[in-house]
């Protein structure tokens, strides 16, 4: 929701979310194959799930990436009324 108080030219440090999660993945698949050796299963399993919540972030992170720059209301366009207020 647009307020008007916004920067105009704000933007999502999409890079910087990438490789930290990168750097989760990396760990995550670590976890998940050392725990399934030493016998934990359930720390495993733990680890399992945070790769898949991971993966299905960085797939959105691509997708935002690859959408490039959207349309940003410039200045002269009046600011959203809040919902709920009058």
């Amino acid at each position: 929701m647009r307020t008007g108080s916004e920067p105009t030219t704000a933007r999502s440090a999409l890079r910087a979310r990438f490789w930290l999660s990168v750097w989760g993945l990396v760990w995550a698949v670590f976890g998940t194959v050392a725990f399934a050796l030493v016998g934990r299963p359930g720390w495993a399993a733990a680890c399992g799930v945070l790769w898949l919540v991971i993966t299905v972030d960085l797939t959105f992170i691509l997708r935002h990436m690859r959408q490039g720059p959207h349309y940003q209301p410039g200045p002269n366009v009046p600011p959203y009324r809040p919902p709920g207020r009058r």
